[in-house]
């Protein structure tokens, strides 16, 4: 007997913009991504400023590591709410689950398998790996268990179909190296309602150094409504990004969806910073947004950037207030404001 799947259920992952009964947070703990009291310290800041920012328009949820909720509280406002269970680390998009609806009023959570971004030497996920578990049973919903090796920051759905994949992500080393790019499509459509896959070969370059998640599609391109989606570009020649964003743009142009659009694709061009302080390519990108409900939190750099950044989403999400907070601090850790947020949407 085959056990149903999500899909055969009438399931399927919404788009972000579907309304939300709440977001999901981790409250940072010490841990190789935050390697002293300083980095730790500003990282919970930097987080508390997204949570802080998110609950002024829907509840959240904020996940503290065993005995640390007196700590967090220092850091967050009182509309956040605090719930402790075991943690490793932070990044609620890669450990919490993928809720789903069905269109009748029932909530379900597609639980992927989390091994710390493919088995990395510096990753811990012996707590991280039973959060989606943990939030699946706080928020009283059915939990559907994937075989597949993935995460919340390298799928993009639109809620119409179609899913946004990176081959290095999905198929890559430590992950699902030993699966077909067939069946990670059939393990996704089956567990998030989705009939079409857009493969992207890769993602931004700074990703797959030490702490990347390895092309992760959450700073490369997103869809902000059905057959349109916003992509990262490096307007300078001198980043390695460039030469990438401009193929990953050009195979986006030549996508179509799951209803069969041709893809509109909306440049977000990077901010102007290249390096960091150590000379290293920057993956700063607007793309790694937060769609809240009324909102989008959008990543700051103290740009001249960040205000066009601001001016494209607010027209591509007509109808929002969108909030800029400052996001270096979270892009120094491995991450941005879409990694660290995870949504609960409305059933």
């Amino acid at each position: 007997m085959t056990t149903p799947t999500p899909a055969s259920l009438g399931y399927r992952m919404p788009a972000e913009w579907h309304p939300h009964d709440r977001t999901w947070m981790a409250f940072p703990t010490a841990n190789p991504t935050f390697d002293s009291p300083e980095a730790l310290h500003a990282g919970r800041q930097a987080w508390a400023a997204v949570a802080d920012t998110v609950v002024r328009y829907e509840p959240v949820t904020l996940i503290v590591n065993t005995g640390e909720t007196a700590e967090a509280r220092k850091y967050v406002s009182e509309q956040v709410e605090i719930v402790e269970r075991p943690l490793n680390d932070a990044w609620m998009r890669d450990i919490g689950p993928s809720f789903l609806i069905d269109g009748k009023g029932s909530l379900a959570a597609a639980d992927w398998i989390f091994n710390g971004w493919g088995a990395q030497s510096w990753a811990r996920w012996d707590k991280d790996q039973h959060i989606a578990e943990h939030i699946s049973e706080l928020a009283d919903v059915q939990r559907f268990a994937s075989r597949l090796i993935n995460e919340g920051g390298g799928i993009h759905v639109d809620g119409d179909g179609t899913v946004l994949v990176t081959e290095t992500v999905q198929l890559g080393e430590g992950r699902n190296a030993d699966w077909t790019k067939e069946q990670v499509e059939a393990e996704l459509h089956a567990f998030l309602g989705t009939t079409k896959a857009i493969w992207l070969p890769r993602g931004l370059t700074r990703d797959y150094d030490e702490f990347g998640t390895r092309g992760h599609i959450d700073i490369v391109a997103s869809f902000v409504r059905p057959g349109v989606v916003v992509a990262h570009v490096q307007p300078d020649p001198s980043h390695p990004d460039h030469a990438v964003c401009q193929e990953l743009v050009t195979l986006l142009r030549a996508s179509t969806d799951a209803r069969g659009r041709q893809l509109e694709v909306i440049e977000l061009p990077a901010p102007t910073v290249l390096f960091d302080e150590d000379g290293e390519p920057v993956d700063y990108s607007y793309i790694n947004h937060y769609v809240a409900n009324g909102a989008v939190v959008l990543c700051a750099f103290d740009d001249p950037r960040d205000q066009q950044a601001a001016d494209i989403l607010a027209e591509a999400y007509p109808g929002r207030t969108v909030e800029l907070v400052d996001a270096r601090e979270i892009f120094a850790n491995g991450g941005g404001i879409h990694c660290i947020t995870q949504q609960q949407p409305k059933a």
